[in-house]
């Protein structure tokens, strides 16, 4: 039997009990906002991308305020490969010259969002797609590479959030719509700076005072050096795991934009296996959630 067969054939009282299992979120995240940086394979498998557009519409329906940051490295992957561009990262990072920029530009706002918001409205969400450089909504400067990933090299036009304009996400909402942002920002004389997509979602995370900010990646979340998975991780437990080389390559701006997002003030931050059908459901609506939950240190004396 198929499992959407066992589903559907689940005794009336099961389904009951995990409907009334998410009531108490429901009443918890209504009227909050829920940062999600969408990308991986949920942003590639069809049914992935089924669920999450399905996942979005729903939160939306129950009251809350889902804010979506989006990536798209391999699609900007696709593209210069086709016009014989190599791509170059460090430490996650993608290295941007001008010619790389107009593509990741192109890319990321003309394809990637506008197919994100699509999908989402498709399966009845009110969905609308816009760039950091829209409204001003994330002013931009030349990353210094140290901050975002522990490296020295220069990765061209790869910028840092400098500050976010949080009245055009309230404006959307005020609507009824939800936001889909794709993580390019305006610099100096409105040049545009690709930024990495974790990162620029911790900092909307935080400056939108989000309740909950959900990265969905390709792994089951942190893996330490034994090879498993760390279900909960304090600030000061996240930075030893980095400085030890547990917490290595792109999984470093994931979990510095986690770090950045608690310390600007959101409550929890979780970095959740994107590959697992419905995992924001799961993640937001559900006693035991996935992944790894990175939390503040306590204060002392607590």
């Amino acid at each position: 039997m198929s499992h959407e067969h066992e589903e559907l054939n689940a005794s009336p009282a099961l389904r009951a009990r995990i409907l009334v299992e998410a009531l108490p979120y429901i009443r918890n995240f209504r009227g909050k906002r829920v940062l999600i940086k969408y990308g991986g394979s949920a942003m590639l498998n069809e049914d992935l991308k089924k669920d999450f557009a399905e996942d979005i519409a729903l939160l939306g329906f129950i009251g809350v305020k889902p804010i979506i940051v989006h990536g798209g490295g391999p699609q900007i992957g696709e593209l210069l490969k086709k016009i014989g561009k190599e791509s170059r990262f460090v430490k996650g990072l993608r290295v941007t010259d001008q010619e790389t920029m107009d593509v990741v530009e192109m890319v990321l706002v003309a394809r990637v969002n506008k197919d994100v918001v699509s999908l989402i409205n498709f399966y009845g969400g009110k969905a609308v797609g816009l760039s950091g450089r829209d409204g001003k909504l994330i002013r931009a400067k030349k990353a210094k590479p140290a901050r975002l990933a522990d490296v020295d090299e220069d990765l061209g036009l790869v910028g840092e959030v400098e500050r976010i304009n949080p009245g055009v996400i309230s404006a959307l909402e005020d609507r009824g719509f939800i936001p889909v942002v794709a993580p390019v920002g305006a610099g100096p004389q409105e040049k545009p700076y690709n930024i990495n997509a974790d990162t620029a979602a911790g900092a909307l995370a935080a400056a939108l005072e989000a309740e909950k900010f959900i990265l969905l990646t390709d792994v089951a979340g942190v893996i330490d050096n034994q090879n498993e998975l760390v279900s909960s991780l304090t600030e000061e437990q996240a930075e030893q795991m980095i400085k030890n080389g547990a917490i290595s390559g792109g999984m470093i701006p994931k979990v510095r934009s986690c770090l950045n997002a608690i310390r600007g003030g959101v409550p929890k931050a979780h970095i959740i296996d994107g590959r697992v059908s419905h995992a924001l459901l799961l993640e937001i609506l559900t006693d035991e959630g996935i992944g790894t939950e990175i939390v503040r240190d306590k204060a002392p004396g607590l």
